[in-house]
């Protein structure tokens, strides 16, 4: 109970302190770089205290969980990768296709098809991954 209430203050003054530097910082030139920095230092800040609360103690392990063989767990690992760095690229690649059809769009408005091809096109990447992954534990 104690560790669900400090955690839940960390997290409150995660949240409470960066913004408060923000609306500070917007009186000095050059805030940003230190709202940015408060906010980078807060959030790690919290996960190492969550981290450190909630994974303290005695590992125990149970008998028949030793049984489980080793490739279960690369499987998992395996499709967490393939979904995750396909929707990374994905991500990129949207990014840069969008940008580049929302600038051809507002030259010539005729080439809407061709824009969403593309942009279809880069995003079919993430459910690539997905399928891959779906293999991988099916």
């Amino acid at each position: 109970m104690v560790t669900k209430i400090i955690l839940v203050l960390i997290l409150l003054c995660s949240m409470i302190i960066p913004v408060g530097g923000f609306l500070l910082s917007k009186r000095k030139e050059g805030g940003f770089k230190a709202a940015l920095g408060c906010n980078v230092f807060f959030f790690f800040g919290t996960l190492l205290a969550a981290d450190i609360l909630m994974f303290h103690g005695d590992v125990q392990a149970a008998g028949d969980a030793a049984a489980v063989s080793s490739t279960e767990s690369w499987r998992y690992i395996a499709a967490a990768l393939s979904t995750g760095m396909s929707c990374i690229g994905a991500g990129i690649a949207v990014a840069s296709a969008a940008s580049a059809a929302l600038g051809a769009l507002s030259e010539d408005s005729s080439i809407m098809g061709k824009a969403l091809i593309f942009v279809a096109l880069a995003e079919s990447i993430a459910l690539y991954g997905l399928l891959i992954s779906f293999s991988i534990l099916g």
